[in-house]
C-alpha cells in the first residue's frame, strides 16, 4: 500500500514516518532509538523499534503501541523481524524457500507446531551480546543466545552476528540455530578495529559485506576467509584479484585494455627463478606478470601458484616457460588433455578394478535400521547426502568443514557424519498396512535443503530436515504415490505420479488436487519438467513417455520407447532433462536413450552388451550434463559421454565393494563436481566415489566408427533412424 514508506529513528527518543498523510511522530523510547524496522504480522503493516531503555516495541502506522517486549538487561541495539509473508511460498524463486517452510530455529525450541507455522517473530540483540527471539504474543522471549558481539541480523534460514569487543576486536560468526552455538567464524577483520560496532548485511543467502576501518569487505558464505585480495597497478587502470582456486584474474578499464594490448607487442623474458612443474599449472595460451609495464619482467622469490586467465581476455601474449620459445600463434587455442593424447594409440576403455584406482568413502551408519537403499540424493548445497531405504527410513549425512575439507562439500577424502537431531528422531515414512516388497518409494528435496517430502507406499510425509519432525502428511492411498516432482515455477504445486497410472497436480497450500492427468497404462515411475519447453514429461512402467503442457495440463504427445528385440517392456522407466532443458535422458533396464524433447525424437540409444551386459538399475546426468553415470545389476558402474552415449569408463564392483555380494540400485551425482558420484547398495551401504587425484576424471571419450564403439565394448551409439535390430549388431 505504501510503496515509498520510510521511517527514521532518532537518538532523542523519537521515531518519525515519512510519506504518510499525517506523518506521525512517536515518542517511542526513553533515551535513544537504536533501530527501526517494518514488519507485517497478521497482515497488518507496523513498525518495530528498540532503544536504550532495553525495550522492544511494536507500533501501528497511527502511532498506537501494539506490543511491548521486556527482557533484555542492556540497551537493545538491533532488531530483525520475520513474518511468514517474507518467506511466502508464492515467492519461492526469490527466497529459495518451498511449501510449508518452517523457521527451523523456532521449531527446535517450541513443540506446538500449529503455533509456529504461521506466526511472525522478531530477533533482537542488546549491547551485552544477548540475542533473543520474540513471538507477537506478549509471553516473552523464546530464545536466549550469548553472542560474541553487538550487531546482529538474520536471513531466511541462517542466523549471523557481527560484533566488536571492548578490546576493539571484531568478528563475524554464523550460528547453529538449533543448538545456540557458534557454527563458524569468518576471518579477515583488522585487529582492534577503531570504527566502533561493525555493521554488516547479507544478500541472496550467498554473500556477506561488512564495514571495517573505512573499508568494505566481502565474504562468500562458502568460504570463511575474506575474499578477494586485490591490488591496483600504479596507473589505477588494472586490478588484480585473487580467486577461490588460488589463481588470480586481471580486471581492466578502457585505458587498462589499451596498455595491455601495448604489452602484447613485446616479448616476455623467461622466468629467472625456476619453479617445479608439478607445483605450477600455466595456461598454454597466456602467462602474464603485471608489475611495471615494460618489455621485460621477472619474478623474484616467487611461490608456486596457479595462474588462470579468462579465455575471453583481449590480451593473448605467448608464454615463455623456462627458456622455451613461444608457441606459434596458430596454436593459440587452449589445449585439453584429450587434445594431447597420441591419436595413433588405440583407444581402450578405462577400467577401474582395484580400490587404489579411485577415491572412495563408505558413509557411516550409527543405527541398526539398515535396509537396501532405493533412493539417493545429494543436498542441493552439496554438503550432505540423503538416502531413503526400502523400509521407509531416511538417513542424512553431512560433511564437516575443516582444514582437511575447507569447502565443507561432499568429498571422498573425508568421512561425513551420520547426522541426527538431539532428540534421536528418525525420518520414517508412513508404512502402516504397506507391503514393503511391492511399494515404490519416492522422494523430493526442497531447493534450500530445509525439508524433504517422501512416501513409501503410504501417505506422503513432509519432514523438517533439522528436527526430523513430520510437519504434515497428505495423499492417503489408495492409490499410492510413486513419484514426486516440484513445479519449477511454483513450489506450491507438486506433480505426483500414482500407482493407478494417473498424475495428480496437487496444490499443497490449499490441500487440493487441481488436475488429474491420464495417459499411462501402468504406474508412473518418472517425472521431469522443462521450463524452456514449458512441458512436463512423464514415464511409466508401461515403457511410455507422455508430454503434458504446463499451462493447460493437456497431453501433447505420447511416445513408446523402442525396446530392443527379444526384450520385454517391463520395469520402471525414468527421465531426466539435460541442463539445456531440451535433451532428455530416458533410462530403462534395457537401454539408455537421449531424446530431443522438442520433437520427442530419439537421438541416441545404448544397449547393454559384452563388457557390461546386465540390466541397468539406474542412471543420471552429471551436474554439468557432460557425463552419464549408470549402475547395473551385476555391480558395474558405467561412465558415459553424454553427447553420444559412448562408454568411456567401467568401475567394477571390486573397486568399491569389498564383499561384492551387494549391487547398486541407485546412483546420485554431486551438484557441483561432475566427477563425483554416489551409489546406494542392496546391503544398505552408500559409497561416494571419485577419480584419483592424478587422473581427475573418468577416462576419455572413444572414437566412433560407423556408429560402433572401438575398444572393449561393442555397444552401439546410434541415431533415431536406427532400428532395435541394428542396435544389437
Amino acid at each position: 500500500m505504501f510503496l515509498s514508506l520510510q521511517g527514521a529513528a532518532f537518538n532523542k527518543h523519537l521515531i518519525h514516518f515519512i510519506d504518510l498523510p499525517l506523518s506521525p511522530q512517536i515518542d517511542a523510547h526513553v533515551g535513544g532509538v537504536n533501530d527501526l524496522a517494518f514488519a507485517h504480522p497478521n497482515k497488518q503493516l507496523c513498525v518495530v523499534t528498540c532503544g536504550d531503555d532495553k525495550l522492544i516495541k511494536v507500533w501501528d502506522l497511527t502511532g498506537q503501541k501494539l506490543f511491548n517486549f521486556e527482557g533484555h538487561e542492556a540497551p537493545v541495539y538491533n532488531i530483525c523481524p520475520h513474518h511468514k509473508e517474507n518467506i511466502q511460498v508464492s515467492q519461492m524463486e526469490a527466497k529459495g524457500s518451498a511449501v510449508f517452510l518452517v523457521i527451523s530455529l523456532l521449531i527446535a525450541v517450541w513443540e506446538a507446531e500449529d503455533s509456529i507455522l504461521w506466526k511472525s517473530f522478531i530477533f533482537s540483540t542488546a549491547v551485552d551480546g544477548k540475542i533473543k527471539a520474540w513471538l507477537y504474543d506478549n509471553i516473552g522471549s523464546r530464545v536466549d543466545y550469548v553472542a560474541p558481539g553487538h550487531w546482529c541480523t538474520t536471513n531466511a534460514l541462517q542466523l549471523f552476528s557481527c560484533g566488536t569487543s571492548e578490546e576493539g576486536d571484531s568478528y563475524l560468526v554464523e550460528w547453529n540455530e538449533s543448538e545456540g552455538s557458534v557454527k563458524r567464524s569468518f576471518h579477515g577483520f583488522r585487529k582492534k578495529s577503531s570504527g566502533g560496532v561493525v555493521q554488516f548485511d547479507t544478500t541472496q543467502n550467498h554473500f556477506l559485506a561488512a564495514g571495517d576501518n573505512g573499508q568494505i569487505k566481502f565474504w562468500d558464505m562458502e568460504n570463511i576467509n575474506a575474499l578477494p585480495r586485490l591490488r591496483f597497478n600504479k596507473e589505477g587502470n588494472l586490478l588484480a584479484v585473487t580467486t577461490a582456486d588460488n589463481g588470480f584474474k586481471i580486471l581492466a578499464n578502457a585505458a587498462g585494455l589499451r596498455s595491455l594490448r601495448a604489452v602484447e607487442t613485446h616479448s616476455f623474458e623467461a622466468l629467472r627463478s625456476p619453479m617445479e612443474s608439478a607445483a605450477i599449472k600455466i595456461c598454454l595460451d597466456l602467462f602474464l606478470f603485471i608489475g611495471q609495464v615494460s618489455g621485460t619482467s621477472s619474478i623474484v622469490n616467487a611461490s608456486p601458484v596457479n595462474l588462470k586467465v579468462e579465455r575471453s581476455s583481449p590480451v593473448r601474449p605467448s608464454p615463455i616457460l623456462n627458456g622455451v620459445e613461444p608457441l606459434n600463434r596458430s596454436m593459440e587455442k587452449p589445449r585439453t588433455v584429450d587434445d594431447v593424447i597420441d591419436k595413433t594409440k588405440p583407444w581402450q576403455l578405462a577400467e577401474i578394478v582395484d580400490p587404489g584406482e579411485c577415491r572412495l568413502v563408505t558413509l557411516p551408519d550409527s543405527t541398526d535400521t539398515s535396509s537396501k537403499v532405493v533412493r539417493l540424493l545429494y543436498t542441493n548445497s552439496g554438503v550432505g547426502m540423503l538416502a531413503l531405504g526400502a523400509n521407509g527410513i531416511q538417513k542424512l549425512w553431512k560433511w564437516p568443514r575443516n582444514e582437511q575439507n575447507p569447502s565443507g562439500k561432499a568429498t571422498a577424502n573425508v568421512v561425513p557424519q551420520h547426522w541426527q537431531p538431539n532428540s534421536g528422531l528418525l525420518m520414517t515414512n508412513d508404512v502402516s498396512g504397506v507391503n514393503l516388497e511391492e511399494a515404490v518409494p519416492c522422494i523430493a528435496l526442497s531447493k534450500n535443503d530445509s525439508y524433504v517430502m517422501s512416501a513409501t507406499g503410504g501417505k506422503v510425509s513432509l519432514f523438517n530436515m533439522m528436527t526430523f519432525k513430520v510437519m504434515t502428511t497428505f495423499m492417503s492411498p489408495p492409490p499410492a504415490s510413486t513419484f514426486l516432482a516440484f513445479h519449477p515455477q511454483d513450489n506450491n504445486i507438486i506433480a505426483i505420479g500414482m500407482e493407478d497410472s494417473t498424475i495428480h497436480i496437487y496444490n499443497v497450500r490449499v490441500d487440493e488436487v487441481k488436475s488429474k492427468l491420464k495417459g499411462h497404462q501402468k504406474r508412473v515411475t518418472g517425472l521431469a519438467f522443462s521450463t524452456s519447453l514449458n512441458i512436463l514429461v512423464s514415464s511409466g512402467a508401461d515403457a511410455q513417455l507422455c508430454i503434458w503442457s504446463i499451462d493447460t495440463w493437456e497431453k501433447r504427445k505420447s511416445v513408446a520407447i523402442q525396446i530392443p528385440t527379444g526384450k520385454s517392456p517391463t520395469g520402471d522407466t525414468r527421465v531426466q532433462f539435460h541442463s539445456d532443458q531440451t535433451r532428455l535422458l530416458v533410462v530403462h533396464e534395457t537401454q539408455l536413450a537421449i531424446y530431443d524433447a522438442s520433437k520427442m525424437e530419439r537421438i541416441h540409444q545404448w544397449v547393454p552388451q559384452d563388457a557390461i551386459s546386465a540390466p541397468i538399475s539406474y542412471a543420471a546426468y552429471s551436474c554439468n550434463s557432460q557425463l552419464i553415470y549408470a549402475t547395473f545389476s551385476d555391480g558395474n558402474v558405467g561412465v558415459f559421454d553424454a553427447d553420444h552415449l559412448r562408454l568411456r569408463c567401467r568401475i567394477a564392483p571390486s573397486a568399491y565393494n569389498g564383499s561384492q555380494t551387494a549391487h547398486p540400485l541407485v546412483v546420485a551425482t554431486h551438484p557441483l563436481d561432475p566427477n563425483q558420484l554416489a551409489v546406494g547398495l542392496t546391503d544398505g551401504s552408500v559409497k561416494v566415489i571419485e577419480p584419483t587425484e592424478s587422473e581427475k576424471k573418468w577416462g576419455t571419450s572413444p572414437p566412433v566408427d560407423n556408429g560402433v564403439l572401438n575398444g572393449r565394448t561393442t555397444s552401439s551409439s546410434t541415431t533415431s533412424n536406427h532400428t532395435p535390430e541394428q542396435l544389437q549388431r
